[in-house]
């Protein structure tokens, strides 16, 4: 299973991509695998407030219904169309055509983008999912 450098994580398997104050969010290879084969995904619409560990959106495969969440705060300023017609794209590129979509994240106290202190390294998440494969 592969677990990039530079992402970061949550528990809920969502990764983030953080450039400046903009950040791509998708669900993990772990969560895809987990899922099974994609067949709808609900993402939240541009212009909607996300908040950091809330349910934003669904991903929808043969085996069940899962909750998507936001791993940051801000407004989601851009969503993947591809996914509409290609959901399974999830599946097949969870780190490249399968991320989901964008948010503008919300200035912390410091006037800059700050990211939960939840969120996790890849070491860290690796360690995470390792212990649930077992």
């Amino acid at each position: 299973m592969s677990v990039p450098a530079g992402l970061r994580y949550t528990a809920e398997h969502e990764w983030v991509a953080v450039d400046g104050s903009s950040a791509s969010i998708g669900i993990t290879e772990y969560a895809a695998q987990a899922l099974g084969d994609v067949v709808y995904v609900s993402l939240p619409a541009v212009g909607t407030a996300v908040t950091a560990g809330e349910p934003c959106g669904e991903v929808e495969s043969t085996k069940s219904v899962s909750d998507l969440y936001s791993p940051v705060d801000g407004e989601v300023v851009v969503v993947n169309s591809e996914l509409e017609d290609d959901p399974g794209l999830v599946n097949a590129e969870p780190y490249g055509a399968g991320w989901m979509f964008k948010v503008r994240m919300a200035a912390g106290d410091g006037e800059e983008p700050t990211l939960p202190a939840t969120l996790m390294s890849e070491a860290d998440y690796a360690e995470l999912t390792k212990g649930l494969q077992q």
